[in-house]
């Protein structure tokens, strides 16, 4: 108890959490005042001892197997208690007791993934069920972050202008040829389709999302306009008058990051547009979170604005405009979330009661991640020669304002009949 109750002690500036041991012992930990009370249980005695060793892993682990249990609570509450008050902007002090250390860092950023790993590193989380997706996504089925020009717009809104907004910053003209790299399921290769008249190649390394996006295709009758490979961008030929990334660039891996932008600046046009949108770090680049690594997205790294910078310039890529998303994505967590709660019944039919467990605790931690710590999504753009955009940003809004219309016009995608209609979050 001396261990876990110290831990617990420099975590805790606020509430109050009464820990409840195997023998029915127990101990409150906490300040008290606001932050309410909870009552956790540890089923074993190597619970505590395993979140000393390794708290980012071991805390994760044990809650995922059941052997943490929350008597009067959420997973989301107890991360709240024990993180939300260490916010990254405050010097999140309590935070540095479960930091990985400086040569965990180190080794992530000369990680490599080769195009084999890569495509095996997709395959554990995209090629999961399409009913699992179905269940908390928005009906176009996208996996990133919602832009949410109101707080309260719900998940699909939020989505619809998401997708308008990247195509602003793409200066898209009806012709053009654009090349999505870690097209998902197709949504965002088909809207720029629909909205902007262009001709668009999705590629993925994901055999489930590549049959969904062509099946679209197929249906909304523009596959030969729309069209989609399953082939590493490594491996990819020729030029293209705009790329937009959404979403992958996270799984690249920071020994990766200057190949990445010397292949998309070769299949960039000379007057080209490239749209990199991304989960980001806001201080400096550290160490993948273990339990992150291993049960979600086996390689991943999240880049900081220097280590993006770092990468394209001796490249002379021309980053010609950045924007931070600070909560945006804590928003679409949390409708996932709520979602995935939702449809607990279905996921645990799917597979069981341990991967709702992970899927929560996942989603759960990622909310926090963004609210309190030092997690954002950044929008990079990117451009070859100095006047392949208009000298202001003005044409960005004019030209999200005309696409927000056409997409209204459109309607949004359903979702299948099956997948029940949730209340969002407020």
């Amino acid at each position: 108890m001396a261990l876990i109750g110290r831990l617990l002690g420099t975590l805790m500036t606020r509430g109050r959490l009464t820990l409840v041991m195997p023998d029915g012992s127990r101990d409150t930990y906490g300040p008290g005042g606001d932050g309410g009370h909870l009552t956790v249980r540890f089923t074993d005695k190597r619970v505590a001892f395993d979140i000393v060793r390794n708290p980012r892993l071991g805390f994760g682990e044990a809650y995922m197997d059941g052997r943490i249990v929350i008597e009067d609570g959420t997973i989301l509450q107890l991360m709240e208690m024990l993180l939300g008050a260490n916010r990254w902007e405050d010097g999140g002090a309590g935070r540095k007791a479960i930091a990985t250390g400086r040569v965990a860092a180190l080794k992530s950023l000369f990680r490599r993934n080769p195009a084999k790993r890569s495509r095996k590193n997709v395959a554990h989380h995209y090629d999961l069920s399409d009913e699992l997706y179905e269940l908390f996504l928005d009906g176009d089925r996208q996996y990133s972050c919602a832009y949410f020009t109101d707080p309260g717009n719900g998940l699909d809104q939020a989505q619809a202008d998401k997708k308008a907004h990247i195509a602003a910053k793409l200066y898209l003209k009806p012709g053009q040829r654009v090349l999505d790299i870690g097209c998902g399921w197709g949504g965002t290769a088909l809207y720029l389709n629909r909205v902007a008249d262009v001709d668009v190649l999705g590629i993925t390394l994901s055999e489930e999302q590549l049959k969904v996006a062509r099946r679209r295709a197929e249906e909304a009758g523009v596959a030969d306009r729309v069209k989609f490979e399953l082939i590493d961008y490594r491996a990819l030929d020729g030029r293209f008058d705009r790329i937009v990334s959404i979403g992958m660039f996270e799984h690249v891996g920071a020994a990766h990051y200057t190949e990445f932008f010397a292949k998309c600046r070769e299949l960039l046009a000379d007057d080209g547009v490239m749209l990199l949108h991304t989960i980001g770090k806001l201080g400096s680049e550290g160490t993948p979170d273990p339990f992150t690594d291993k049960w979600i997205f086996p390689g991943y790294h999240l880049p900081s604005i220097s280590g993006i910078c770092a990468a394209t310039e001796p490249l002379r890529l021309i980053v010609s405009d950045i924007e931070v998303l600070r909560l945006h994505y804590a928003y679409t967590l949390r409708h996932w979330l709520a979602r995935t709660e939702a449809a607990k019944a279905e996921i645990v039919k799917l597979y069981d009661e341990r991967f709702f467990r992970l899927w929560e605790f996942y989603l759960a931690g990622g909310i926090v991640m963004f609210e309190t710590g030092a997690a954002c999504n950044f929008q990079v753009q990117y451009i070859r020669d100095r006047r392949a955009v208009p000298i202001t940003r003005d044409y960005m809004a004019e030209a999200e304002a005309r696409y927000r219309a056409i997409g209204d016009g459109l309607g949004a995608p359903k979702k299948k009949a099956r997948a029940r209609r949730v209340r969002e979050p407020a």
